[in-house]
């Protein structure tokens, strides 16, 4: 896996400072738009990634995302690139090995994985889906913060399970089932 470009925006606390269960969300926003879509996206990234972590079974330590909130040319590369795509897609996500590593020193941030958004398909998704903006891009980062642990939708039963999950880590967050409108654009 590449590095992720350099972090120009950190929420919640240093890599340093981290204490057991603690998730730092290092958010890099490259394209302007994200800013005029959201009013604050970095903040949305932390609390939502935080609140996913919340709900899942993993061992006490803490952990770190990367985030960048792009464009769609930007995707489209990235999605080529490592998925043999030539399109843009509204998330990727990059899982990090080390969760499996049982070397990973304690004392470190576990890093779980980048989680990359194309701004404009994000739009036009919610707008096709009469979906608020804010919601679709919770779900899209439940859903991305989700593959980076492990979860998939490559069988019926893995994608019923995903999704389960996803509607209720979404409802904590006070945000309807996406699913219940026939929303499936996420398991292309």
């Amino acid at each position: 896996m590449k590095i992720m470009h350099p972090v120009t925006t950190k929420t919640d606390v240093s890599s340093n400072a981290l204490e057991p269960g603690d998730l730092c969300v290092d958010v890099e926003i490259e394209a302007a738009g994200w800013s005029a879509a959201h009013d604050d996206p970095a903040g949305v990234c932390a609390l939502v990634l935080n609140r996913v972590l919340s709900h899942l079974d993993l061992p006490r330590r803490a952990y770190e995302v990367s985030v960048l909130l792009t464009d769609d040319a930007h995707q489209k590369t990235l999605n080529d690139e490592y998925r043999g795509k030539d399109s843009s897609t509204n998330v990727l996500s990059f899982p990090s090995d080390a969760l499996a590593d049982p070397a990973f020193p304690a004392g470190l941030a576990l890093p779980l994985g980048d989680i990359t958004m194309a701004l404009e398909t994000v739009e036009d998704e919610s707008a096709a889906g009469g979906l608020s903006f804010a919601d679709h891009f919770c779900h899209l980062l439940v859903h991305g913060m989700l593959h980076l642990v492990g979860y998939d939708h490559e069988t019926d039963n893995d994608a019923e399970q995903m999704e389960t999950l996803e509607i209720e880590i979404l409802a904590d967050l006070g945000v309807e089932n996406p699913y219940a409108g026939g929303m499936t654009a996420m398991h292309e």
